[in-house]
């Protein structure tokens, strides 16, 4: 049973505009300038090593950007090009937040339930209503049109509409599966947070996950607590600190508020549970998360054999690269090789390689019934390539986003990438 990483392309408007609270990367990067075409290439790259590895991978396009649409349910009236005028004159803030091309984190785009483990057996999606952060909480009609356009085959998907708004959903990166094998059924473990009174906000709620767990049917869900310590630490989602692949929990100690009680439901519900985690001595909670080293994407790669997909950051932090090397050299764990990459954009405005990627596991016949314009291989690969080469925008500055040439590039940008995917705009309701 192969699993689908769907990435994330970085749209043409990223830009550092520091919105995302308790987001320590992303705001401590506020007010620099981007580079959106070494951005894109940068998760090209990404996606490439991937397939390189011989694994099923597809990709998430990004939004239309700058979102009058957005802009315009909240009072700004005309044609695009007043629209954005008066946005960037009256409220520049919010321009920035139409400008945001955070849809590229697609761990955040939804949660995903595979089909052997629930109770119709069909794979289960429902779309992030991501209304903790203003800038995120536009994202979700897109995102869903783009699912129900891949996932299209109700014979092996249901696509869902996001939880009710008053209760923040943030997707994937708050779960984590566990099985012996992709094709098993598996324990889904719903990661939420509490507000415990600290300076940012716990964006996960439990009635959320909870809620997707419902929507599913999935048969072995747990609920797990995030430590609030780590979300004041910059730990925004579970998965800046935590990250699962079939049995293997690759976590930090600081994980998780009830720690003991956690790891021995794990060590209860899960066969062959084997756990590789960074003690706060070795490892200290500030350092993992600056690295991002668990917001690696951790992947099966065939012989029980598993690599991990890394940020640079994690190499040259050594505290953290000293204890890859010796998880590495650990034969009670299955994870044999490092893979590093360049990711500087995503990282410095607080997304690494696990952000970037939805896991969807599916049978052979399930794969098959994707829809074949979000699936890449090499060659397509090359043509993406090209195309930002020759659309996306060298630099951004706090200042571009008020330029009118700006907007009509990013515009023009979107629609040759639709035109190069045989994507029509009304297929996204655009």
């Amino acid at each position: 049973m192969p699993e689908l990483n769907l990435d994330g392309l970085v749209g043409p408007s990223h830009n550092y505009a520091g919105l995302s609270l308790g987001n320590i990367a992303a705001t401590s990067n506020a007010g620099g300038t981007s580079a959106p075409r070494k951005a894109a290439l940068q998760g090209l790259a990404k996606m490439r090593r991937l397939v390189d590895l011989g694994l099923p991978q597809g990709l998430l396009l990004p939004h239309r950007r700058p979102n009058t649409r957005f802009l315009r349910g909240m009072g700004f009236e005309g044609d695009d090009a007043r629209v954005l005028a008066d946005c960037a004159r009256e409220d520049p803030q919010l321009l920035a937040a139409a400008f945001s091309a955070s849809a590229m984190w697609t761990a955040n785009a939804a949660t995903v339930s595979p089909a052997a483990d629930t109770a119709d057996g069909r794979t289960h999606l429902t779309v992030a209503n991501l209304v903790t952060m203003p800038h995120r909480s536009q994202e979700w009609p897109e995102t869903l049109a783009q699912l129900k356009l891949a996932f299209a085959d109700a014979r092996h998907f249901a696509v869902h509409w996001p939880v009710a708004p008053g209760f923040g959903d943030e997707g994937a990166a708050n779960h984590m599966r566990f099985c012996s094998g992709h094709a098993n059924p598996g324990v889904e473990v719903f990661v939420y947070g509490l507000n415990r009174g600290g300076r940012f906000p716990a964006r996960q709620h439990v009635r959320a996950s909870q809620a997707v767990a419902r929507t599913h049917g999935v048969r072995q869900p747990l609920f797990v607590e995030q430590a609030d310590r780590a979300i004041q630490a910059g730990a925004f989602h579970n998965d800046v600190v935590a990250v699962a692949n079939e049995h293997v929990l690759f976590a930090h100690e600081e994980a998780f508020e009830n720690r003991a009680g956690t790891l021995q439901l794990l060590a209860d519900r899960v066969p062959g549970f084997c756990l590789v985690e960074a003690p706060s001595a070795d490892v200290p909670l500030a350092d993992a998360i600056a690295s991002y080293v668990f917001n690696a994407a951790l992947v099966s790669i065939g012989q029980g054999e598993m690599a991990l997909i890394l940020p640079k950051e994690a190499e040259e932090t050594p505290s953290v690269w000293r204890w890859l090397q010796r998880v590495q050299q650990d034969p009670a764990n299955p994870i044999s090789q490092l893979h590093v990459l360049d990711l500087r954009e995503s990282m410095r405005n607080g997304g690494g390689p696990a952000c970037l990627r939805l896991r969807v596991a599916l049978s052979d016949e399930g794969l098959a019934a994707v829809d074949p314009r979000f699936l890449v291989d090499a060659t397509k690969l090359d043509r993406l390539e090209r195309l930002v080469e020759r659309a996306w925008p060298e630099a951004i500055a706090p200042s571009d986003l008020a330029n009118a040439q700006l907007w009509r590039q990013c515009h023009a940008a979107h629609d040759a990438l639709l035109a190069e995917l045989d994507i029509a705009p009304d297929e996204l309701g655009a």
